[in-house]
């Protein structure tokens, strides 16, 4: 995969977990009262603008994320990327995903390859694709997530914003009991 994309954050990301002895990973914060298990059916109703399911939105690695729908079958959020900001390469292992953009502009690599996305377009990650996502523009991205389906990225979502700090490698572990598998960072050149 090529890493020529990839921001001095996320550099310093992933220097953050090379240097770091190996973490010792806290339990998976409790989710007792906000676990998508008991949410098998779509509610019918109106999530309004500005707003998520139950006024619930999260700090997930600089970004806020309001969830707007979840199903067993799918779950989305609004999302929004301040400058500089990114999630690692990764893969979803049990999940299509989608993101259409509102505004603003994405980097992404997709299956080691470089793409842009622009206001309109619709970014497709199908299950077991590995893809990374970049906000290296001085201009704040607003977007739409979806995944289908749902399995447990809402509860990995309540876990990393719990977490009391989100420390990469304590990230990276808790993510992977949640199926979301964190790249390792590219060999050092």
């Amino acid at each position: 995969m090529p890493y020529g994309i990839l921001p001095a954050t996320l550099k310093a990301w992933l220097d953050h977990r090379t240097a770091a002895s190996p973490a010792t990973v806290p339990a998976a914060p409790s989710t007792t009262n906000h676990r998508s298990e008991d949410m098998t059916t779509l509610t019918a109703g109106i999530t309004k603008a500005g707003t998520g399911i139950e006024g619930i939105s999260w700090n997930i690695l600089g970004q806020t994320y309001v969830p707007k729908t979840l199903s067993e079958s799918s779950f989305s959020w609004h999302a929004t990327f301040p400058p500089g900001t990114f999630v690692p390469p990764h893969i979803h292992p049990t999940q299509d995903e989608f993101i259409y953009l509102f505004e603003g502009r994405l980097d992404l690599v997709l299956d080691g390859k470089e793409f842009v996305a622009q206001p309109g377009d619709v970014i497709r990650l199908p299950m077991g694709i590995p893809h990374g996502i970049f906000n290296k523009q001085d201009q704040t991205v607003k977007c739409f997530f979806w995944v289908s389906p749902t399995r447990k990225l809402y509860d990995l979502f309540w876990a990393i914003h719990s977490m009391k700090e989100q420390v990469p490698d304590e990230v990276v572990a808790l993510s992977a009991r949640y199926e979301v598998m964190f790249l390792p960072p590219p060999p050092a050149a």
